[in-house]
Formats: structure tokens, C-alpha cells, sequence
């Protein structure tokens, strides 16, 4: 079974932002922008995402990725 990458640290260099600019803007801790921003999650809310979205003004497929095993 594949697995779903995270790839919100390239997205985040292309636009150049911080990780503290950027929870403050979506509205969310450091800490648990950290966690999504490393791949120590295994969930995501479609509202944090939706909001990292708007921020970055990107969509979600520039941030997710399938990666086959």
C-alpha cells in the first residue's frame, strides 16, 4: 500500500515563508505546523489545509503527493 507525502517545506521555500509567518497566518500552533511540515502526522484537517492553501496560494496537489511502496 502507498503512502501520502507531505511536501509542505518545498512548497514553503518556493514561497519564501517562514514557519512562524506561516502558522500565524493559517492559525495554527508552531508546533502542530511543524509536525505537518516534517511528516509526523497522520491526518490532516481539510480546513488547515484548505487555509495553508489560501495562504500559499497554491492547491492541495502541490502539497500532497501518493508515493507508491
Amino acid at each position: 500500500m502507498g503512502k501520502i507525502i507531505l511536501r509542505l517545506d518545498r512548497m514553503m521555500v518556493e514561497r519564501k515563508i517562514s514557519l512562524n509567518e506561516l502558522a500565524e497566518r493559517v492559525g495554527i500552533s508552531n508546533v502542530n505546523l511543524s509536525k505537518i511540515k516534517n511528516n509526523k502526522v497522520t491526518a490532516i484537517r481539510f480546513s488547515t489545509l484548505a487555509s495553508i492553501c489560501e495562504v500559499l496560494d497554491c492547491n492541495a496537489g502541490d502539497i500532497l503527493e501518493y508515493q507508491k511502496e
